[in-house]
């Protein structure tokens, strides 16, 4: 006999939680110009991600229609810097795996880690789905500004579900905060009412999440590069389901034994310490100069800053210190063989090495070529990771959010270099004023990927005013990405 008791069939109220989700997303006016300019840079920069990772075969591989011949014209979504043009769920995975493809987008870091803008998987796809649907119907198409404001929410949604609230801790994978915040947004853009976007956030909780296996060894693999365009196209999904009227689940958190809480989280209750608004979105982190895991990017700083007082001593070196947070410590310290691109982004000592010998860490850093020079190894193995108590209270502090690592290598004659600290990346709110005009170059250079120069000018002059922009219709704006 089960000892469960009887069940209670009344149905209950919504539970809190998703109800100010959905609450957020249909009714919150966006006012913060701070928030709308960061937002204009993180489309820019987000797109360019997208465009770079087009470079890489196992990245287009998974690209286009499920299957040959199964696009959507002319009222598809239009996937950036190439040919396809594909229905919304699909169009989704397709924009999400290419910007979150390699690791050089935005990030958020608090209990719970994620990348806010692989949201824009769904967003683009659902925007130009449904400008191109009212322009054939008479009615006028979606404008980027919001894109914009979707974004703002999306970002809004998993960052602050991500302040408290650590999934990794019990096994599961942040992009099931994208499959959340991308149900939301999704169904904002569709024209659902409020009941309809709580129906789909209801489902997204449901759905689990999915587990953290290919992100970390022995089983580090590509799902990671994915992973975050599955979510996003799952989030259209159910988006489009509470469209056509499907049902929600009141306590999909809160029900005793079968809710979110006590299936996914050991009983844990969802919490979040601060009202939804724009504090993600004007404080989020711009991966602006290394395509590397977010935890490292100041290690990789530091390392360039020794890289001409090492490159010529490598067979003299002793060994190399890495101090970390917690957060990294937990992530990417690993050691042993590194069998694929996936295993390097995520081995801070393989982020270290590379620029201490080179001088530099790009994508193609993490391919067989460069990863074969036996130099990258023999300095793995001289690296110890120490993890700084105030490094790890720093970063989860509100005011700060620092995201510190410090490098210092240590030779054979007893000799040893400054112990090289950096507490914030360039990408960075305290570094705005730094990073923006890199961010900038960043894109320039992404956009030359696959556009003539011409295009390039083109692109850059229409995105360089925050107001024209905003008023530009978006299907419009997503031509200028399109190669069809």
């Amino acid at each position: 006999m089960s000892n469960m008791g009887i069940l209670e069939t009344k149905r209950p109220e919504f539970d809190e939680l998703l109800t100010k989700i959905a609450k957020y997303a249909d009714e919150y006016k966006i006012t913060s110009d701070l928030a709308l300019e960061t937002a204009r840079y993180c489309l820019l920069d987000t797109l360019g991600c997208g465009l770079l990772a087009l470079k890489y075969p196992a990245c287009t591989k998974l690209l286009g229609p499920s299957v040959e011949g199964a696009e959507f014209r002319p009222l598809g979504a239009k996937v950036p810097g190439t040919s396809y043009q594909l229905e919304p769920i699909r169009g989704a995975f397709n924009v999400g795996a290419m910007i979150r493809w390699l690791d050089f987008n935005d990030t958020w870091l608090a209990a719970e880690w994620g990348h806010p803008s692989d949201n824009l998987g769904a967003i683009w796809a659902v925007a130009d789905y449904v400008s191109r649907k009212n322009l054939s119907e008479a009615k006028a198409p979606l404008k980027v500004g919001c894109v914009l404001k979707a974004m703002i929410k999306a970002h809004e949604i998993q960052g602050v579900l991500a302040l408290e609230n650590c999934f990794n801790k019990v096994g599961m994978d942040h992009v099931l905060l994208v499959r959340i915040a991308s149900a939301a947004v999704a169904a904002k853009l569709l024209g659902c009412d409020f009941e309809e976007i709580r129906n789909a956030v209801s489902h997204a909780f449901i759905d689990g999440g999915a587990l953290r296996t290919y992100r970390h060894a022995p089983n580090t693999g590509s799902r990671k590069s994915w992973a975050a365009g599955d979510a996003s196209s799952r989030g259209v999904d159910l988006a489009l389901k509470a469209k056509k009227g499907e049902m929600g689940y009141p306590s999909a958190l809160s029900a005793s034994f079968w809710g979110y809480e006590d299936v996914k989280m050991k009983g844990q209750k969802l919490t979040i310490p601060q009202e939804f608004g724009t504090y993600v979105m004007e404080n989020v982190l711009f991966k602006i100069s290394f395509p590397a895991e977010f935890h490292a990017q100041t290690a990789v700083e530091a390392a360039l800053k020794l890289h001409n007082e090492v490159k010529n001593r490598l067979d003299e070196v002793e060994k190399i210190i890495i101090t970390t947070q917690e957060s990294g410590h937990r992530i990417i310290n690993k050691v042993g063989k590194l069998d694929n691109p996936a295993d390097r982004d995520h081995c801070i000592q393989y982020m270290v090495s590379v620029p201490l010998i080179f001088g530099r860490l790009v994508a193609d850093d993490y391919e067989e070529g460069v990863a074969r020079d036996s130099r990258i190894d023999k300095l793995r193995e001289k690296m110890v990771v120490e993890v700084d108590e105030r490094y790890t209270k720093e970063y989860l502090e509100a005011d700060k959010r620092s995201i510190a690592n410090a490098v210092q290598v240590f030779f054979k004659d007893g000799s040893k270099t400054e112990k090289i600290e950096v507490e914030y990346p360039i990408g960075h709110k305290r570094r705005r004023s730094e990073g923006i005009p890199v961010l900038m170059e960043k894109f320039k250079a992404n956009l030359a990927v696959k556009f003539a120069p011409k295009q390039c000018e083109k692109i850059l002059k229409i995105c360089e005013n925050q107001s024209s922009l905003e008023a530009m219709d978006f299907n419009e704006f997503s031509d200028l990405f399109w190669l069809g």
